[in-house]
């Protein structure tokens, strides 16, 4: 393993000069060594800063002295090779981020983040010692950051998984808390250079206006410049018919030069980077022909302006960043209001809440909240915690959770979503679940996923756009070469003009922006994509299966029946009796039925067969509850004469015989008969797979006009019939709930669980209903077709534009100023036409 050697000489001491004196740091990029190895003043090998005189850190790296400008650098890159990852040296892009502060201090704030205080609020925690965060990563410049935060953190032991987004700069991260805390994570990262935290809205908000802002300067500076050389070029394009004066034609040349260069250096300047980035990885990115355009016409016109002869092209340059910022402004615009949404979830949580003691009211930070605390929450306050009612009634706005836009009643026992708002009366909420266990907090991890994964779609464009690329330098070479051998005076222009009016920046937006704009209108009214390829895959399916409790359902049972067998007890009797033996059960029978009775006596010896039901021991005799099968077998009867039901039936009884049959039903949604038809309309068969009886999923489907539907399947039956429809070529959605769904949601080519489902099934599925609202599972079949359209007509109209341009730029009848105008526009008309999908 290399190593490195650090030594300080210091001014006027005479030392020897160490290894680090023969290094050769000027050139991050190459790491070549200079002549006779002397050490470069010019940059740091790590951060590409200036090195101070008198200062001789260095590290080996590749068998070779690289020199350093502070003991900081030289401690990260000594880190960086002590862990094997050399390569970081090899593939990054750009200089590293040079630690900017005493490592004992930064070291001691990171340690701060084990405290459990700090950890309630961004850490989520599970039953055993396994803990996970999200974190915002700085630093981050390129590609080979990535892989060097991936591979470095992924070898500390104790760290089960970490993961970079590179478009948002946030990870995912998991340990074992036994082995390693956060903070030694955070220190790894630290010691190579990267500031990593855990995630903040605040600064992520900060990170999207610093980028806007940039965006807007570059765009501002390109504008002005724009204005200003057009008009100097209408007046030289008028003078080349009308005559102009020698002198003035040249002063003009130099205004417009001294004009055209913060457009070139400032403006345009990201353009270079990119390209050269992608020239590095050996990519050929939309970015090549956008530089190669931009520098050879200023290059060419800075020529003529020194040399007082031949045309200048300044007025195609500037125009030419101006209308090309103007489209990267309008898609990063769109980017991020489709994150709006989701972002704004992140930010709903209150900082403080009114909890209640027995010493009165105390205002505290959410941080410091517990389940089991008693808050009260104020006509127009965000509700802070999941919990229940335990005082008041009142109704709650959910919209920016769910997307409905009418408040839901809540009353005592009913359940509150942390970040939803209290509308009418005061409310007094019990606390249950804080920090990452919140249904808030589960959903922005399935964001998280959801923007880490990229669209096969996009993946294509980018493929596409690579090789079209390669296709217009090959045709910009070609047209060059014939014009140098026809009309070599023109061949410039010419060349220009072809490289400008097939820029492919319009084949590259065409995906992204419909992507963005779609799953941001999808999300406000409350379908939320949590894998990269759902809506590409939405829009493709053929046959919707869907599971009746829970989905076509609302999963809450309600007893409507009672009828008592035996002489021994009455109708209150009975329901006392049921609601001891489902006493905290969870179960939806066990609810519905405790719902029904007044009071419950105590029980003993209480035990349960999973599927059929219970039994305790009430005052000294024996009772169960269950299926008929199940109860009789306590008493040996019969159960022959009894009536058949469409509904579900629960069995009470003792050693004696049979006491009462409790009827249950579940009510269909409301929106269920609406959305079942809606589908139907778009072209899909549409099925019912259902675990209960025949006689009630019989039932659902008449009520419902579904025609086909099955009833009594497991979950290998439901996963056996999504196979069959695959097998035979058919591209299939599953919508369920429960937990016995996740494996058929997990095969379906896109699945769809219900929000309040079991958080099993949510992590199983593509997409996820946050409201209550079936019918979003056609609004979101529609918009992902719509959003196919949109594509598809983006990719034709890119593809058209290039086809009809580069035929009429080669041939030399479009100018270079035209060609920009073109381009821009092309690109324009592909956002525009992306962005109408915002409205879902």
């Amino acid at each position: 393993m290399a190593t490195g050697v650090a030594k300080v000489t210091r001014p006027g001491s005479g030392s020897e000069a160490t290894a680090g004196d023969s290094a050769a740091g000027a050139d991050w990029h190459s790491g070549r060594l200079g002549k006779d190895s002397a050490v470069s003043r010019a940059a740091c090998f790590h951060c590409g800063l200036p090195i101070p005189k008198h200062t001789t850190y260095s590290v080996t790296i590749d068998g070779q002295p690289r020199a350093m400008c502070c003991p900081g650098c030289q401690a990260v890159a000594q880190a960086i090779i002590d862990s094997g990852l050399t390569s970081f040296y090899r593939h990054r892009e750009a200089p590293s981020r040079r630690p900017q502060e005493p490592l004992p201090e930064v070291l001691h704030r990171l340690e701060l983040y084990d405290q459990p205080a700090l950890q309630q609020a961004v850490v989520d925690s599970d039953d055993s010692a396994f803990k996970s965060a999200s974190l915002i990563l700085e630093g981050i410049t390129c590609a080979a950051c990535v892989w060097l935060n991936e591979r470095h953190v992924n070898a500390l032991p104790g760290v089960e998984e970490f993961s970079v987004n590179y478009s948002t700069r946030r990870a995912r991260v998991r340990w074992d808390d036994r082995r390693i805390h956060l903070s030694d994570i955070l220190k790894a990262i630290a010691a190579i250079g990267y500031v990593a935290h855990p995630f903040d809205p605040g600064r992520q908000q900060a990170i999207h206006d610093k980028e806007k802002s940039i965006a807007l300067r570059r765009l501002a500076v390109a504008g002005l410049a724009t204005m200003q050389v057009m008009m100097l070029a209408i007046a030289m394009y008028a003078g080349d018919y009308s005559g102009m004066d020698a002198d003035l034609r040249r002063f003009m040349r130099w205004i417009s030069l001294l004009l055209t260069l913060p457009v070139v250096f400032y403006s345009a300047a990201g353009f270079f980077v990119a390209a050269w980035r992608g020239l590095r990885r050996r990519r050929l990115g939309m970015e090549v022909p956008v530089s190669l355009a931009i520098a050879g016409a200023f290059v060419a016109s800075l020529w003529a302006t020194l040399s007082d002869g031949g045309a200048v092209y300044f007025d195609s340059v500037c125009m030419f960043a101006f209308f090309l910022l103007t489209s990267r402004y309008l898609e990063m615009a769109a980017r991020h209001r489709a994150g709006e949404a989701a972002e704004a979830l992140v930010k709903l949580l209150p900082a403080t809440a009114a909890r209640l003691s027995e010493h009165g009211e105390q205002l505290v930070a959410v941080s410091e909240l517990v389940p089991g605390d008693r808050v009260l929450v104020r006509p127009g306050e965000t509700i802070p915690a999941d919990g229940r009612v335990s005082e008041g009634q009142s109704s709650v706005d959910e919209s920016l959770l769910t997307g409905e836009s009418l408040p839901r009643a809540r009353a005592c026992g009913d359940r509150l979503v942390g970040g939803s708002i209290n509308i009418e009366s005061p409310l007094v909420l019990t606390v249950e679940h804080l920090g990452e266990e919140t249904q808030l907090a589960a959903i922005v991890r399935l964001l998280d996923r959801a923007q880490a994964e990229r669209p096969r779609m996009a993946c294509l464009a980018d493929r596409v756009a690579g090789w079209f690329v390669a296709g217009v330098l090959l045709v910009a070479a070609a047209v060059a070469l014939g014009w140098w051998l026809y009309a070599p005076g023109q061949a410039f222009a010419v060349t220009l003009s072809v490289l400008v009016v097939t820029c492919p920046c319009a084949l590259s937006l065409a995906t992204p922006t419909a992507l963005t704009a779609v799953s941001g209108a999808l999300t406000r009214v409350g379908l939320l994509a949590t894998r990269g390829h759902a809506l590409e895959t939405l829009a493709q399916v053929s046959h919707v299966l869907i599971d009746k409790t829970g989905t076509l359902t609302r999963g809450q049972l309600r007893l409507t029946q009672v009828e008592v067998l035996s002489r021994r007890a009455d109708r209150e009797r009975c329901l006392a009796l049921a609601a001891a033996l489902e006493h905290g059960s969870e179960h939806p029978i066990a609810k519905a039925l405790l719902s029904g009775a007044s009071e419950a006596p105590a029980v003993t010896a209480l035990s349960g067969l999973p599927g059929q039901g219970m039994q305790g021991e009430i005052a000294g005799r024996r009772y169960r509850i269950g299926n008929l099968a199940y109860v009789t077998a306590l008493s040996g009867g019969s159960s022959s004469a009894l009536a058949d039901s469409d509904a579900t039936q629960v069995f009470l009884g003792d050693q004696a015989g049979l006491m009462a049959r409790f009827e249950l039903r579940d009510t269909v949604r409301p929106d269920a008969a609406a959305t079942i038809q809606r589908l139907r309309e778009l072209g899909l068969s549409v099925e019912i797979l259902s675990g209960d009886v025949p006689r009630v999923v019989d039932r659902v489907a008449t009520e419902l006009g579904i025609d086909k539907a099955s009833a009594g399947m497991s979950p290998d039956d439901k996963w056996a019939r999504v196979r069959a429809l695959q097998a035979a070529g058919h591209r299939v959605a599953m919508v369920g709930d429960g937990v016995n769904d996740a494996p058929v949601l997990a095969g379906a080519d896109v699945s769809i669980a219900m929000g309040r489902g079991a958080q099993l099934a949510q992590a199983s599925a593509d997409m996820v209903v946050l409201s209550e609202q079936l019918s979003v599972v056609a609004s979101g079949v529609q918009a992902a077709r719509r959003m196919r359209r949109v594509v598809k007509q983006n990719l034709a109209w890119a593809l058209s534009y290039n086809v009809a341009a580069v035929p009429l730029a080669a041939a030399g009848l479009i100018a270079p100023w035209m060609a920009a105008i073109g381009m821009s526009a092309s690109s324009l008309v592909v956002v525009c036409n992306a962005l109408r999908l915002r409205g879902g």
